[in-house]
C-alpha cells in the first residue's frame, strides 16, 4: 500500500533522521547534495564548508529539502520540504542552530562530519570557536508518502 504521510507522521520523519539532500538551483544549474541535520520542529539547521550548495543558495535561496526512511524497498516514507535559505551571522540565532546541531543524538559509528567540533560528544567551551557556515531553512511547506506491506 502506498499514501500519503500525515503531518505527524511527517514530523516525526524530520526529526529521527540526521541525513537529508538538498535541492539548490542557480544560472541554470541544479544541485543536489547530502547534508547531515538537525530539526527543531520549525527549521532545518546545517553546519556546512564554502562551496558550490552555499554559493548557489545565497544567489537562489528558494530551496528544496528531502529525506527518508528505508526497511526494504516494500516499507520506506520520504518527506519532502520547500523553504528558505537562511544563514544565520548574528551570535544568538548562530548559537542557537548550533545548540540544535550539537544537541541531537547520533550513533556512536559515525562520520566526522556529523561532529561538527574535534571534541564530539563534548560541547567546546566556547561555541564561537566553532568555524564554517551555520545555516537553516526556513521550512514554508512540507509533504510526505510512504509504501508498506502491510494489508489493511
Amino acid at each position: 500500500m502506498t499514501g500519503k504521510l500525515n503531518i505527524p507522521e511527517i514530523e516525526q520523519v524530520l526529526g529521527e533522521q540526521l541525513l537529508g539532500r538538498i535541492g539548490c538551483h542557480s544560472e541554470g544549474v541544479t544541485y543536489i547534495v547530502p547534508v547531515s541535520y538537525a530539526y527543531n520542529g520549525e527549521h532545518i539547521f546545517v553546519h556546512a564548508k564554502e562551496g558550490m550548495k552555499l554559493e548557489m543558495m545565497r544567489k537562489n535561496p528558494h530551496i528544496c529539502f528531502q529525506t527518508d526512511t528505508m526497511k526494504n524497498m516494500a516499507n520506506w516514507k520520504s518527506v519532502i520540504a520547500w523553504g528558505i535559505f537562511e544563514e544565520l551571522k548574528e551570535k544568538s540565532e548562530r548559537e542557537k542552530g548550533l545548540r540544535c546541531l550539537l544537541e541531537r543524538r547520533l550513533p556512536i559509528a559515525s562520520s566526522s562530519t556529523t561532529h561538527i567540533t574535534p571534541q564530539w560528544p563534548f560541547l567546546p567551551e566556547n561555541l564561537e570557536d566553532i568555524g564554517e557556515v551555520i545555516f537553516r531553512i526556513r521550512i514554508t511547506e512540507k509533504t510526505g508518502r510512504f509504501e508498506n506491506d502491510q494489508i489493511d
